[in-house]
């Protein structure tokens, strides 16, 4: 009969395999950066006006951004007041997302009423003003 001798002159190697959960985590970390909704900025800094009361608006949305020298920017850069429509109607035609305007508080109401106007005839259904609180 043999017998195995417990007290072995070989040592046994263990390691532990972290290959699989590292593949784990960088599943979730793709996930969660895929999923993660990123709130586009205009691309420049407005003072907003004050306002008694607000709502909190949809994280997708439509930001342009009225200047206090008149300037509409959109993504960071000047599109004037001619250049609201093409960008509402091409970012509305995929789903229905809200327009914020984003306007100075020393802004010109002409300029904030011309790019309000060319989004209503964009086809923008809800069409917002962005306060602070």
């Amino acid at each position: 009969m043999l017998r195995r001798s417990l007290a072995s002159d070989e040592s046994d190697n263990v390691e532990i395999n972290l290959s699989p959960m590292i593949d784990c985590v960088f599943i979730l970390l793709i996930f969660f950066i895929v999923t993660t909704v990123f709130v586009e900025e205009t691309g420049i800094e407005v003072n907003k006006p004050d306002a008694a009361a607000s709502v909190p608006l949809e994280k997708n949305s439509i930001l342009i951004a009225v200047t206090a020298d008149g300037q509409v920017v959109y993504g960071g850069r000047d599109i004037g007041v001619a250049g609201v429509g093409a960008i509402v109607k091409r970012l509305t035609q995929q789903e229905d997302m809200p327009v914020i305007i984003q306007a100075d508080e020393g802004a010109n109401h002409g300029v904030f009423a011309r790019v309000y106007g060319e989004a209503k005839l964009a086809g923008a259904k809800q069409i917002n003003f962005s306060t602070v609180r």
